[in-house]
């Protein structure tokens, strides 16, 4: 009994760690199968829809490194438990909006403790564990990274069809208790000795562009592209960048620096990350509206030909050759894994007024097998490419891109996706139109970004900096004992 409690303590950290990562990663997919029927409630249209994932991915993305300095100034545990509590609110203000303004609104603040979490789950699991323990707990980390997004759309759709869409952010509640109880119980406080500083110009500038962008991206689909409000958003976004950049380069203590993209490879490989995301997931959403609102398809039923073959193949990969693939160059995983996903979006355009869901599968299999090859690559890569000093800023950024790829992939392909449905006058033949546009232009992106890796990525990220992921609470992961 004495060697099981001593046990439960000493990987008290790693299950808190776990179970934030894992509401994190499923509050993305098991959202997606929920969006029908959200949409039947309220009565929203595809752009509130995209607000409602989107609004939780610029937040977590805007946030990110911010909130990893501000987690190395004033402590990781503190900063964890404050995001827990945040995101535990936020999704009881989503469970209970009363219209779709209040649920965005609710899913902004979500991603914002999402963000305080993400920022520091890498570091709590570095600065806890040492030596063999430590490659233990980032190998039950990233499974469960793996199993979440596998998880997501079959909770999403069993929650949705037998208790109602609310209860995929009610189920946040109780994991959020057992997190919190956990990380007071196991995990010990820890700050950077150098501290950190939160750059508030950054993250103002950072967060106007991104939100600006997304937002005239959506308008234009709802409403033209020609549309004063929608160009007008387009020149916020292009002023707020502009002034996110000079903020950047004056700044002392920067939230990213600038620098570092002077290095192709990374770069290209941060390039690669936003791509990736945008491809392989951005179009979800419009294949669980054609499923459910087209083919009555149910919740469940959406969730297993909607996402589920993709998640699933990406984690028996990971499992099955997760080791394996570490030691080949990333500029061949990460650069065929993209033109897997590429072939595998393209494999999906076959789509007509006759089509079933189980059309879908094959396709959603290759995405998966390519997810599966790049996003464990990618982290070690960007690694690979940076001083150890940057290699948690470094890590960071991949995070921020990685998320503002997904929301940005959302609003591209809502626009085409609604122009082809408006175009058909909402019949069925439209909707499979528009999911065979989205998928073409998310197979030509990850082809794109496929080749250049392939061209402009030439090493191999050196062992000792690709064994720890870091995250933007993480600026300097310690040596592997």
């Amino acid at each position: 009994m004495t060697g099981i409690l001593l046990g439960m303590r000493k990987w008290s950290p790693l299950i808190a760690v776990c179970l934030g990562t894992f509401l994190l990663l499923v509050d993305v997919t098991i959202v997606v199968v929920a969006l029908p029927s959200i949409a039947d409630k309220f009565g929203a249209g595809y752009a509130d829809l995209q607000w409602v994932l989107d609004g939780y991915a610029l937040a977590l993305a805007a946030l990110l490194l911010g909130a990893g300095s501000l987690a190395d100034r004033y402590g990781r545990r503190r900063t964890y438990l404050i995001g827990i509590g945040v995101f535990a609110l936020s999704s009881l203000l989503c469970a209970v909006a009363p219209n779709e303004q209040a649920l965005i609104a609710a899913r902004v603040l979500q991603g914002a403790g999402g963000a305080a979490m993400f920022a520091t789950t890498a570091a709590l699991l570095n600065v806890t564990y040492h030596g063999r323990d430590r490659g233990v707990a980032f190998g039950i980390w990233g499974a469960v990274n793996g199993a979440a997004a596998a998880a997501g759309p079959l909770a999403g759709g069993l929650l949705t069809e037998h208790l109602g869409w609310r209860w995929v952010f009610l189920v946040n509640l109780p994991i959020c208790l057992i997190a919190v109880w956990f990380t007071v119980r196991g995990v010990t406080e820890s700050k950077a000795p150098w501290g950190g500083r939160f750059d508030l110009p950054g993250t103002i500038t950072f967060t106007v562009a991104a939100g600006a962008v997304t937002y005239g991206l959506i308008r234009a689909g709802d409403s033209g592209w020609t549309d004063g409000i929608a160009l007008t958003a387009f020149a916020a976004g292009v002023v707020a960048l502009a002034a996110f950049i000079v903020a950047e380069l004056r700044s002392d203590h920067p939230m990213l620096d600038l620098s570092l993209f002077r290095r192709p490879a990374f770069a290209t490989l941060i390039v690669a990350a936003f791509l990736t995301q945008a491809a392989a997931f951005g179009y979800l959403p419009f294949s669980t509206v054609w499923l459910q609102q087209v083919l009555g398809y149910g919740p469940v039923d959406a969730g297993l030909y909607g996402a589920l073959p993709m998640a699933a193949a990406a984690l028996v990969v990971g499992a099955v050759a997760g080791r394996f693939l570490q030691n080949i160059a990333p500029r061949w995983t990460v650069g065929l894994g993209l033109l897997l996903i590429a072939a595998g979006d393209l494999l999906q355009t076959r789509l007509d007024a006759d089509s079933t869901g189980a059309v879908l599968i094959p396709g959603l299999v290759v995405v998966g097998l390519g997810v599966g090859c790049v996003l464990p690559s990618l982290s070690s890569a960007v690694l690979g490419e940076v001083p150890r000093e940057r290699s948690g800023m470094a890590g960071g950024a991949l995070n921020t891109f990685r998320q503002l790829g997904f929301a940005l992939g959302v609003a591209v392909f809502g626009t085409i996706f609604a122009d082809r449905v408006s175009d058909a006058h909402g019949r069925p033949a439209g909707f499979a139109d528009g999911l065979d546009a989205t998928l073409l232009v998310a197979g030509a992106t990850a082809a794109v970004a496929g080749l250049l890796v392939l061209v402009l990525v030439r090493h191999h990220a050196a062992p000792a900096q690709a064994a720890v992921p870091a995250t933007a609470g993480d600026p300097e992961p310690a040596k592997l004992g």
